[in-house]
């Protein structure tokens, strides 16, 4: 019997996870709430449990959830795909504008445009904006109307331009008194300065106060010395009629009449000038960056591909149930609603994530999409993770309340793990949450 009983503890030590009690003192240890974490760490090859808690509570992912949004767009997309705006001439002597909602489309593009036309010698009678590649939506589900003047949640749409963002330049005055504010380039915004000048700080805010003034922003704090601080634009469509306007008097066309928005005609048109970017910049811009703005127009893009018709949310997401279905999984207890991760109304649970890194890294395709994964030192992982080095390659998130990190990882013995980690808890400060994901790597990497 004795011998039964020593055979049966060493079966459940061998069968035990190594690191597990060890993660749990280190939660124990930064006084958080166990109940508040959900942690998934498998083998990459063989998808195989190594450890786990919560691991299928729901959550909160941020933007973890842009690495299955954006290899969903690139599986449909494909690496060869290109962003494309481009201008056409009409036997009628019109100029049409297709947009393809690129997000890296500048101004100089729409100056490069009209140099072009005029020296193609176009003198246009009319000028009309194709914006048919998305639906009208400019937000997604769930975003909330308090980030409406976050730089990292500017709209998204057909006419996306300078990354929807404005630069509003502030600038000391006599100390005591207001500073001046000037946005560029031109845009009609009205800005409430309420700001101090002063000698020896800067700390400046905007916000709305949508029951007195909603169009109305009030700018306050104090300043002291010349600043930008990025603003989201609130119409893309006016922004990018103003730049486009804009560069036609600048380049003396001489064309009068308004823009106006129409179907790019079947027939009797040629393409003048087209202005492309590769998806790579996206991918990076997206995973190494974060960038909203790029991973839902990403995922935008790829529903309109999917679906062979205009991008929307409904046809993104129909596109993204059937790369789940490509890789059989099972998504009963997760919820998606946009691309970047900004929406609250996503739930994500760490055994679906880690399960989905695992198909994603015995895929075909893995090595086209690995290479955006940041590492310590660059993109979010610029100032964290440094440990690590080159045995790591992770994705960050961050919204109110909770902070999550998921991606692979090469252990000290050469072993690679996928793991995911979400933290939910509104007692602990982000900075303590970032520390405790980096404790819970070392582990997971040292045993």
């Amino acid at each position: 019997m004795r011998k039964i009983l020593i055979a049966f503890i060493t079966l459940i030590i061998a069968f035990a996870p190594a690191n597990a009690s060890s993660i749990d003192k280190i939660l124990t240890k930064q006084h958080v709430n166990h109940g508040a974490v959900s942690i998934s760490v498998k083998d990459a090859k063989t998808g195989d449990k190594i450890y786990s808690i919560n691991d299928r509570t729901p959550r909160v992912p941020a933007s973890t959830l842009k690495v299955i949004t954006t290899a969903a767009s690139l599986d449909t997309l494909g690496i060869d795909y290109k962003f494309s705006t481009k201008m056409y001439k009409s036997t009628n002597n019109d100029l049409y504008f297709k947009l393809g909602g690129d997000p890296f489309l500048t101004s100089g593009n729409l100056r490069t445009f009209i140099e072009t036309a005029k020296s193609k010698n176009i003198t246009p009678k009319n000028i009309y904006i194709d914006n048919t590649i998305f639906d009208s939506t400019e937000w997604g589900e769930g975003w909330q109307w308090d980030d409406a003047l976050n730089p990292h949640m500017p709209k998204f749409s057909a006419y996306n331009l300078d990354g929807n963002l404005l630069d509003v330049e502030i600038t000391p005055q006599k100390i005591g008194t207001a500073p001046t504010i000037i946005v560029k380039p031109f845009y009609p915004a009205t800005i409430m300065n309420l700001i101090i000048s002063v000698t020896d700080e800067t700390n400046v805010s905007f916000a709305k106060n949508s029951d007195i003034a909603p169009n109305i922003i009030n700018a306050t704090g104090k300043i002291s010395k010349q600043t930008i601080f990025k603003l989201p634009v609130e119409n893309p469509k006016l922004y990018f009629n103003l730049r486009l306007q804009e560069a036609i008097r600048n380049r003396k066309m001489y064309y009068y009449n308004p823009i106006k928005i129409g179907i790019l005609p079947k027939e009797n048109v040629y393409l003048a000038e087209e202005i492309t970017n590769n998806i790579s910049k996206a991918l990076s811009a997206s995973l190494k960056n974060s960038n909203n703005l790029v991973a839902e127009t990403l995922f935008k893009l790829a529903g309109a591909k999917y679906s062979n018709s205009t991008g929307s949310a409904y046809n993104s997401l129909t596109m993204l149930n059937s790369y789940f279905e490509k890789l059989a999984l099972n998504t009963d207890d997760i919820k998606i609603v946009d691309g970047s991760g900004v929406s609250k109304n996503n739930m994500m649970t760490s055994d679906f994530m880690t399960s989905f890194l695992v198909k994603l890294y015995n895929s075909d395709n893995f090595a086209e999409i690995e290479q955006y994964f940041p590492t310590p030192g660059e993109g979010t992982l610029k100032n964290r993770m440094l440990y690590f080095k080159e045995c790591l390659r992770a994705k960050t998130g961050t919204l109110s309340d909770t902070s999550a990190i998921t991606g692979y990882i090469t252990t000290r013995r050469g072993k690679v793990l996928v793991f995911n980690i979400m933290i939910q808890d509104a007692k602990t400060s982000e900075a303590d949450k970032k520390n405790i994901e980096e404790l819970i790597l070392r582990e997971i990497y040292m045993n």
